[in-house]
């Protein structure tokens, strides 16, 4: 039986990126779990506006969304320990700009280059709507006919509330071939 358990955000775990952007001549870097889809041209990536990055972000208009693996988990985890308003996280990661100026990380096998196209506040947290610049995938990554092998890239995921980090799971199935499965056997 299940019971009411409250009004909790029980959509987790979600993939841990950290978010670049630049101060100046020099990228900032955070740690973010909170992303979202709101279309098929669209990502948003929410942080708490007291974040050091954030008035960066708005400034610059872009921001890079790179999407962590347990090879570089250690320098992401640091990234959302310390605030860039106290500390430099400058050189945490070597990094390549893009297209757009935004830094991407160079040990991330997946890279999106966004766009602020718009942000909006809710209960304190900023909430950048970004269009993808480019998506940046290593070869490593990708499966024959271009499109990105989740299997192999492993992003790290975060589950809240125990704030705790979890390792990507095997493939199930392919979408919808369960349910071409199923009608096969109700004939």
């Amino acid at each position: 039986m299940k019971k009411n358990i409250g009004s909790k955000p029980a959509l987790y775990p979600m993939p841990v990126i950290v978010v670049g952007t630049m101060n100046g001549d020099e990228p900032t870097w955070t740690l973010v779990a909170h992303t979202g889809i709101p279309s098929h041209s669209k990502i948003m990536v929410s942080l708490a506006g007291a974040h050091f990055i954030n008035e960066h972000i708005k400034r610059t208009g872009v921001l890079s969304v790179n999407v962590v693996d347990e090879s570089w988990l250690d320098r992401a985890d640091f990234c959302g320990s310390v605030s860039g308003l106290r500390q430099s996280k400058a050189d945490v990661f070597a990094w390549t700009a893009g297209e757009a100026g935004a830094p991407l990380i160079d040990d991330a096998k997946l890279s999106m280059e966004c766009r602020v196209e718009d942000v909006y506040e809710i209960d304190r947290f900023e909430n950048f709507i970004c269009s993808i610049a480019g998506t940046y995938a290593d070869d490593a990554i990708m499966t024959e006919d271009g499109r990105v092998d989740v299997a192999a890239l492993r992003p790290v995921l975060f589950e809240m509330p125990t704030y705790t980090y979890l390792a990507t799971g095997e493939k199930i199935a392919d979408c919808l071939s369960l349910a071409k499965a199923r009608a096969h056997t109700d004939e």
